[in-house]
């Protein structure tokens, strides 16, 4: 049913590209994001999974459904597949191994691309240009891992302390 966290992509960032293209640097975008989400969601319990900062804020558990969505337009957008806005019922377990292969599909397209113009958000016949992908879904994902992050603390569940995002590897 899902895979178990070796198995996941992420708990590293992958070796940098040899050169710098838009696709080497958009795809770098998307595996830091990954490396953040992989930690900000590793061994979440319960308890992390329902805190809600106040009634008027999403549960963790929300805010990882939302980046799920956001993910799914990440990887629309390098597939060149329209999105659309169905809810699915997902555990905690399958948003999170969904989430981050669907970084790692939209990764690996990026990183072999010469032209990421082309790789647009559609919205039936709505296409947004792939900037918006940058400063949209990406950036807003990277700031609900650093939610989730605050969440955990909250709970008493603090990310291992020996994740390192500067270096995307863990200390020894």
């Amino acid at each position: 049913m899902s895979k178990n966290k070796e198995e996941l992509p992420y708990s590293e960032m992958p070796e940098y590209a040899d050169k710098f293209t838009a696709g080497t640097m958009a795809a770098r975008m998307v595996d830091a994001l990954g490396f953040r989400f992989y930690w900000a969601t590793d061994n979440l319990s319960v308890k992390d999974l329902s805190y809600r900062a106040n009634e008027d804020c999403m549960s963790a558990k929300e805010t990882i459904e939302h980046i799920y969505s956001l993910s799914q337009r990440i990887v629309n957008s390098t597939l060149k597949k329209s999105n659309s806005n169905e809810k699915e019922e997902l555990s905690y377990i399958e948003l999170r191994t969904r989430i981050l292969n669907n970084l790692k599909i939209a990764s690996d397209i990026l990183k072999t691309s010469e032209d990421i113009s082309q790789y647009k958000i559609i919205f039936g016949e709505r296409e947004i240009p792939f900037w918006n992908q940058v400063n949209g879904p990406i950036a807003d994902s990277i700031w609900h891992c650093g939610q989730l992050v605050v969440y955990r603390r909250i709970t008493g569940n603090p990310i291992n302390e020996k994740v390192n995002h500067f270096t995307g590897k863990l200390r020894d």
